[in-house]
């Protein structure tokens, strides 16, 4: 496999909903292979009938895998194939996550908070070593997806959680500033999505963004 194919697979994780599965559309519309994860069948189905019906030539494809980001096995073994396959990755797009109801500190759910730090803390925590391999075989770039919530009323079990896994991000992104993989963290704008819909009910959804243009300036800004 040469360098330059290798360097147009994408890895997308949580591409089923909201701005991870514009990014997945929009990258395979502009001819890149794209590995879709997440958990939710229908989200991805619905994801490559939207590729396919766009019809454009020159587009790239899909390989949708319907598995959790959590399951170390799983993740483990995707990581294996698209080695085999393709030899690496030319770029990871880290959307997953788990948006907890808001709720005081004082009263959080257990479930919930376990989930929240199961899906965006310790996932992203185990997925890094598994990809960065994979992009430093073709100098790729890791993008990861912030949402400064943290210290907000309420928020705390989605705050808390994505700000860790954004430090993350941010220690991965320094130590590797030299010799790669590139790690950028953009924060997109808000977006008429069921997360946001769930954190602001009420909210006017007109003045917001909407996700497949939001997709298409950060892509262009990689």
């Amino acid at each position: 496999m040469t360098q330059k194919i290798a360097a147009k697979v994408a890895l997308v994780t949580g591409a089923s909903r909201g701005l991870g599965s514009a990014l997945a559309g929009q990258l395979a519309l502009r001819g890149w292979q794209v590995v879709a994860v997440a958990r939710t069948v229908g989200g991805l189905e619905e994801l490559d009938d939207r590729v396919k019906a766009a019809g454009l030539p020159g587009a790239g494809g899909l390989t949708l895998a319907p598995m959790d980001v959590t399951k170390d096995d799983a993740m483990r073994h995707l990581c294996r194939s698209i080695h085999d396959r393709w030899g690496g990755l030319g770029l990871w797009v880290h959307a997953a996550i788990h948006a907890a109801p808001l709720a005081p500190a004082g009263h959080l759910d257990q479930k919930d908070w376990d989930k929240s730090l199961t899906t965006n803390t310790r996932a992203t925590g185990m997925l890094i070593p598994m990809v960065e391999p994979l992009l430093k075989a073709h100098r790729g770039t890791a993008l990861f997806l912030d949402d400064p919530q943290a210290g907000k009323p309420f928020f705390g079990s989605y705050g808390a959680t994505k700000a860790a896994q954004i430090a993350l991000a941010r220690s991965w992104q320094a130590e590797n500033a030299k010799h790669g993989p590139r790690v950028v963290i953009a924060t997109p704008a808000g977006m008429p999505t069921a997360t946001r819909a769930r954190f602001f009910p009420g909210e006017d959804r007109t003045k917001l963004a909407d996700p497949q243009a939001e997709a298409a300036r950060i892509i262009d800004a990689l």
